[in-house]
């Protein structure tokens, strides 16, 4: 009896391999295989539809001295800050907004969510026009108040800035539902309980909302990282490659792009992207070393 109850469960888990072959080939094909090419062609001259040549870590040292590199590492660091931080706190604020008893709240879930399921060039064309130093509607509502609008996507000093906002706005919905999820998976007993102690909301949310939601934001803040590090359509849609101010607004992946499909230098390109998945790699680590210090996964 025994044995025969071994082969049934050795038969359900081959058959479960079976099923999932089709998603493991996938992924390899999909996924795995070009980042092991991306890696060898970081360590060539592959340049167009020419014979590619070993050349080592020249493609490396070329990056660390480069001072176009340079200026889009700190424009990627300020947009990666500046939107995490100020994104994760105003989808915060209206996850917990909500979150509560309202009228319309459903119309405001689905209003703030709508950015979401746009495609990003759609909405770098939409703020585009928004912006325009000329005729945007930005501007407009600002000289109402007696303000000059900048020229937000022309001047070297607001371009960048142009771009977190837009960022922001983007992103704002997709981390205010997971968070409001993640709000709603908290039990009510504990906030029935606090209230019989005669906690306030403020207490509540300080002693029980925060610690519940730890887990939440804490994926919240890694997905948020590693998006704004990879930021590239709001920049290249928003900005023409003419435009006098788009060194100012430069990311990574914009160097990445123009390096391997612009200009054809296929090794360094891929010497750029293995770069910046290490940069990611080692960040994530960070983070999730650091998370057990201050993320409560007890409910």
């Amino acid at each position: 009896m025994h044995s025969k109850r071994m082969k049934r469960l050795d038969s359900r888990a081959a058959w479960g391999y079976v099923f999932v072959l089709p998603t493991l080939l996938f992924v390899l094909i999909m996924n795995i295989w070009p980042i092991i090419n991306s890696v060898y062609i970081s360590f060539t001259d592959a340049s167009g539809f020419s014979t590619p040549h070993w050349i080592g870590f020249g493609n490396y040292v070329k990056i660390f001295h480069s001072s176009l590199i340079g200026s889009a590492s700190i424009n990627t660091v300020i947009y990666a800050v500046v939107s995490v931080v100020v994104g994760t706190f105003l989808s915060l604020i209206l996850a917990v907004a909500l979150n509560e008893k309202m009228k319309g709240r459903a119309v405001f879930r689905t209003l703030y969510f709508l950015p979401v399921v746009s495609t990003p060039a759609a909405i770098a064309m939409v703020w585009r026009w928004l912006l325009n130093k000329d005729f945007g509607l930005v501007n407009y509502v600002l000289s109402f108040f007696g303000i000059k609008g900048p020229n937000w996507m022309g001047d070297p000093h607001w371009v960048l800035t142009a771009v977190i906002i837009v960022g922001i706005w983007s992103g704002i919905g997709y981390n205010m539902i997971i968070l409001l999820g993640g709000m709603q998976d908290i039990p009510s007993e504990y906030y029935e309980a606090a209230q019989l102690d005669g906690a306030g909301k403020t207490r509540q949310f300080f002693n029980i909302t925060m610690p519940l939601l730890s887990p939440t934001l804490f994926f919240v803040l890694v997905t948020s990282v590693i998006g704004s590090l990879q930021v590239f359509d709001l920049i290249f849609v928003m900005l023409d490659k003419s435009n006098p101010a788009i060194s100012s607004a430069r990311s990574i992946v914009y160097i990445f792009y123009d390096e391997t499909f612009a200009k054809g230098n296929q090794g360094y390109g891929a010497a750029i992207a293995v770069v910046l998945l290490l940069v990611i790699l080692v960040l994530t680590m960070i983070m999730m070393k650091l998370q057990k210090k201050w993320v409560t996964y007890d409910k």
